[in-house]
């Protein structure tokens, strides 16, 4: 994930791109699809349709894992890896050529093309909380993913208010997700239940800010992104110094920014005046 741009994804520059569905879930099987990696110089273009002049929907990264769900016949490229013909559907219906991807496994022909997502209407957003409500609503969440991957409650939901605005972004008012995980290459991993594509606006390290698409993991409750957020810091190698401080809320989220989640050098400042003042350390169950 993009450190530097996270934090704008977070935040109120994040709004529903003008025409964009939600991305239908795949069903389990087809969801986990064939495990492949990217072979690129920079980075490669995600594509709406099995062709170079598709719509570009996002980019994948040298060396980032992917889950294939079928191959279907398109526009010839010559890559990195091969010139073929053949494209990659990705899990949530988007495709990469072939030719820049590696795998031993055999990927299984598309039946036919992706079908278009049935027309829903948008998820009424959730309503606003006080502070006292999402602190309440949070617990369980938090001190669930403590249980399970390690990271303490109280960090979980200090990051939670912080970078959701209390539950008032975009991401989390409508699809639950409270720290702007994003889908990698069609995965959602164990806790989400599908993605949906957001047109947002980024910024390089240079200040150049640039609208582009990129789609984020949605949660059928608020449990459930929390639980997630301890799944991609437990199952990121970045992140594992943190985890030697399992008990101890403010060297764990300094670890965390040191790692790379933030650039905003008063991150874990940020983070731990909010657990300060909303007395959030009284919610880590190993007291």
């Amino acid at each position: 994930m993009g450190h530097t741009t996270r934090r704008l994804l977070t935040g109120v520059l994040l709004v529903l791109a003008a025409g964009a569905g939600t991305v239908t879930a795949p069903g389990a099987a087809h969801a986990a699809g064939v495990r492949a990696t990217i072979d690129v110089n920079s980075k490669l273009k995600v594509r709406a349709k099995p062709s170079q002049t598709a719509a570009v929907t996002g980019t994948l990264r040298d060396g980032q894992r992917i889950a294939v769900a079928c191959s279907i016949s398109g526009q010839s490229v010559r890559g990195k890896v091969r010139t073929t013909t053949l494209w990659d559907r990705l899990a949530d219906g988007r495709y990469v050529s072939h030719a820049y991807v590696r795998t031993s496994a055999k990927i299984p022909a598309c039946k036919s093309a992706a079908p278009a997502p049935a027309p829903k209407p948008t998820p009424a957003p959730a309503p606003a909380l006080t502070p006292a409500q999402f602190i309440a609503a949070a617990v369980p969440g938090a001190q669930q993913g403590w249980r399970e991957y390690g990271v303490p409650a109280s960090v979980t939901i200090a990051q939670a208010i912080l970078e959701s605005g209390w539950g008032r972004s975009g991401l989390s008012s409508v699809d639950r997700n409270y720290f702007g995980i994003k889908c990698q290459g069609g995965y959602y991993g164990p806790h989400a239940t599908g993605c949906h594509v957001y047109r947002t606006t980024e910024c390089d390290k240079a200040g150049k800010c640039f609208e582009t698409s990129d789609a984020f993991r949605t949660y059928a409750t608020m449990g459930r992104s929390f639980r997630d957020h301890g799944h991609f810091l437990k199952n990121n190698k970045r992140y594992a110094p943190a985890f030697a401080h399992t008990k101890d809320a403010n060297r764990f989220i300094e670890a965390v920014r040191k790692a790379g989640y933030a650039t905003d050098p008063d991150y874990t400042a940020k983070v731990t005046k909010i657990m300060k003042n909303y007395d959030l350390y009284q919610y880590d169950t190993w007291k």
